[in-house]
């Protein structure tokens, strides 16, 4: 096994054990009748507006769309890289990883040709959602200190009240959670004040999840009164009507995650797969994305709410994209990653990465 299918296997470990996976099949309406099997990191909710509109397009084929942890569906195409015909995640590097490894066919089409360079890789790896890491504040937090709209504001108000908000925030466990140690080791490269945050919040005993459900569950229930690093696309749509809790983009600086698609280099049935990328990167896909609103629509021709060009419009300097370039394979180095979570330890006041505080 090499470093990167041992670093894999580790990171897998270290997840929470789930049940199962979440499953919608869709059966096809027209004979005969094509499979197409799809493994994603992306919850229901999400994907079913996308899987529906390509299912009414194309009645031909069964859809089956299985929803897995971002380290599960890298786990599970490790175990059987012959089971799927399409694989979306978030775990930008993960994918890119597979990809680099030569698990990827090319997708050439007029549509992935036009894709923007910056969003695609090799014809074979191809980002089709913008989602802006964000945080999320209740009101009272307004209320009591005033607003809180940027990292700088947020250190600001944990140096001077850190106290009073003991155990009332939360965010990611870099350890347990490929999502948090992935923004952190592009924060610590984003910002030189990242680790000062850090520090700030081991002081206030800020609660460490594995993930963002879990931290919009103790938000929505009044546990936390401020989330740190969450995914925007989920936190949009779960606090939507919930008027005691605000999302924020920051605005000094948002890393902005992607999901990405390829379609496995022995996925059984490639003409459906190739189909479906050109359908997600396509403008009828890609209207479904923005319409929905949550996961922001990269197409370049769409604007408004809920796509990427809106987003940049009103955030001309603070999203910070992550690049889907080589230097993404450096976030699965083991020493760098032995040498960050350590430094993080350190910082969290020297309390063990994954303890309960």
């Amino acid at each position: 096994m090499n470093w990167r299918s041992t670093f894999a296997l580790a990171l897998w470990l270290l997840a929470p054990p789930v049940a199962g996976y979440d499953e919608l099949i869709l059966e096809a309406e027209r004979k005969p009748a094509t499979p197409l099997v799809i493994h994603a990191a992306l919850d229901l909710p999400y994907a079913r507006p996308l899987l529906e509109d390509f299912h009414r397009r194309h009645p031909q084929y069964t859809i089956t769309f299985r929803n897995f942890s971002t380290l599960e569906v890298h786990e599970r195409f490790l175990t059987d890289p012959t089971e799927a015909d399409v694989m979306i995640s978030s775990a930008m590097p993960w994918q890119y990883l597979l990809v680099n490894d030569g698990h990827a066919q090319p997708v050439e089409t007029p549509t992935t040709e036009a894709w923007p360079t910056w969003a695609k890789w090799r014809q074979e790896l191809f980002a089709f959602s913008f989602e802006p890491i964000v945080m999320v504040v209740n009101q009272d937090i307004r209320r009591r200190y005033g607003p809180v709209t940027s990292h700088a504001e947020l250190l600001a108000l944990l140096r001077e009240h850190g106290q009073a908000l003991t155990g009332r925030i939360v965010t990611y466990d870099p350890a347990a959670s490929g999502a948090g140690y992935t923004y952190a080791i592009e924060e610590s490269r984003l910002s030189p004040r990242y680790w000062d945050l850090i520090a700030a919040l081991g002081r206030a005993d800020t609660q460490l999840v594995d993930t963002t459900g879990a931290m919009l569950e103790g938000l929505a229930d009044g546990r936390f009164l401020i989330g740190y690093n969450l995914l925007g696309s989920y936190a949009r749509e779960a606090i939507a009507g919930d008027p005691d809790l605000d999302w924020v983009i920051p605005d000094d600086y948002a890393l902005v995650i992607q999901r990405l698609a390829f379609v496995p280099r022995l996925a059984p049935h490639p003409g459906g797969a190739r189909r479906f990328i050109d359908y997600l990167l396509g403008t009828e896909g890609q209207r479904v994305l923005a319409d929905a609103g949550a996961l922001g629509a990269v197409h370049p021709e769409l604007d408004g709410p809920g796509t990427a060009t809106d987003m940049r419009r009103r955030y001309p300097d603070g999203l910070r994209p992550m690049p889907l370039s080589p230097g993404l394979l450096a976030t699965l180095d083991e020493l760098k990653r032995q040498a960050l979570l350590g430094r993080w330890q350190r910082e969290f006041l020297d309390q063990p990465v994954g303890a309960a505080p």
